[in-house]
This record gives structure tokens, sequence and C-alpha cells, in this order.
């Protein structure tokens, strides 16, 4: 039966003792036995290493760098990035307060920057003359769409790849002008309508026969939109489509009312 080959010998000249778990020095990268480990024991030629001498006898053991910090190791752990000696509680960057320890910035705080330097592009950007195409809104409703990010509310429970932003404009004769929320797109309209109005605290009288109901209209045409079209149908529309991070209408209206007839009163135009 064959012998398997496990194991290495020992670099000491002396020793070639052979080790079926040998270390290997992460200075010089010599292979050596559990005797000849450390740096002090092979004379490792690579890194002149701080040590002190425990007691009377010969072992070595390594100082924590760490300000106030007594602990010490009987091998050394050295930070990669400052390549200075500490305790294995201090060894992490975050726990050494490391030196060369890059802090990433918060996401909300890099998006919120991103958002400024596009909106003061589009402020310095020349007005074009003339009425928005469809490219045009669709560009606007992706820089309004960061912005409705951060401030949008609605269900949490959603899922990030259903969710669809729109700055809601709400009634006439109510106190605030507009609201930023987010729906599924997977909503009909009627559940819209109804989500926009407990968010907005809004009365919402759509189940009484004789009474003014709450619709959804069309930020451009102000059409109101029929209570059991699909969210995603709406914004997959070839003309006049809504978009994800654009503007909708909320508004009562009789029931022989199509519309709202002026979106100006509702939308400042830009």
């Amino acid at each position: 039966m064959a012998e398997l080959d496990v194991g290495k010998h020992c670099e000491i000249e002396s020793c070639k003792q052979k080790d079926f778990l040998p270390f290997v020095c992460d200075s010089c990268s010599g292979v050596f036995c559990l005797e000849h480990r450390s740096r002090d024991s092979h004379s490792c030629p690579e890194v002149p290493v701080r040590k002190e001498v425990c007691g009377s006898g010969s072992r070595t053991s390594y100082a924590c760098t760490f300000e106030n910090c007594k602990g010490r190791e009987l091998l050394p752990v050295i930070c990669p990035q400052c390549q200075k000696h500490f305790c294995l509680a201090h060894r992490h960057q975050d726990d050494h307060k490391c030196e060369k320890l890059e802090m990433p910035k918060p996401r909300m705080v890099a998006t919120q920057e991103l958002v400024q330097k596009i909106v003061e592009s589009k402020k310095n950007a020349p007005t074009s003359k003339g009425r928005k195409g469809a490219k045009n809104s669709a560009t606007a409703a992706k820089v309004a769409l960061m912005k409705l990010k951060l401030h949008a509310s609605g269900d949490k429970g959603l899922p990030q790849t259903e969710r669809t932003y729109f700055q809601v404009f709400l009634p006439k004769d109510g106190t605030a002008s507009s609201h930023p929320m987010f729906f599924s797109s997977k909503w009909s309209v009627g559940k819209v309508v109804d989500f926009a109005a407990s968010q907005a605290s809004l009365k919402n009288n759509n189940n009484v026969l004789t009474a003014r109901k709450l619709r959804l209209c069309h930020p451009e045409t102000g059409e109101a939109l029929k209570m059991d079209a699909n969210l995603q149908s709406l914004l997959s529309l070839p003309d006049s489509p809504l978009y994800n991070g654009g503007n909708v209408i909320l508004e009562y209206l009789d029931n022989e009312s199509a519309g709202v007839e002026d979106v100006t009163a509702y939308i400042p135009s830009s």
C-alpha cells in the first residue's frame, strides 16, 4: 500500500520535523512545525516585531497598541491596513479605530447629494420653448422619482420592484395641495384611490350612490381614469401614459363628470 504524502517538513535545518498541520509564517512565508512557528523561534528575517518577555521564561507575547489596552497575544495579530499589533478584541479596524479606515457615506446622504446635483443641473440648462413632449415628461419623472423616494408614504410591506411613486395633487377644497405617495403597480385605480384617501385623511364616499365620487385623474388631460384599470397598464400606454415619479390628480367629481377641466389649477405649469 502506497504511503500518503501528507504534511510538510519544518524548514529549520536542525529540526526538519514532519508536521501534518504545518504553520506558514505570514512574513517570510516559510513552513515550520509547532515549535518553530513564531517569528522569534525561527529567527524570521523579514519583519522585526515588537515583543515583551513574560516573567522569567523565554515565551514572548505581543502587546496590543490600542490606547489603555493591556492585552497581549502569543502570536502577532497585525492590522493589514495600519500595520500595528492588536489583541484579538481589537483586531478589527472598527474595534481599534484604525487610522486607515474609510467610513462609507450613508446611502440616504449619497442619494440626497445625487438628487441635488441633478436638480441644479436642470436649473442651469437652457429652457426649451413649446409644448413638452413625452420624452421630456419621462425625463422629468425620472428626476422627480428620486426625490419622491425620500419622502413618499405608502405600504412599507410592498416589494421595491412593485412600488410606483406619484406626487398626488389633492382636492381643491382641502388644506393640503399635494402629497407624495407610492402604490403597487398591480393595484387597480379603485384601490389606489382608496389607499390615497386613507393616506391623506380624505372623506371617501365612493360606496354611496348619490355622493360625489373621489376620482384619480390624468395630470395632462384631466380625464378621470377608469376605476377597474390596472396601474401597470396605465404606465405602459403608448399615448399619454402615467409615469413612475410623475403626477396624478385626486378630486371629487359628480357622477356625470368625465374629469377635471383645468389641470393647471392643481399642477403649476413649469
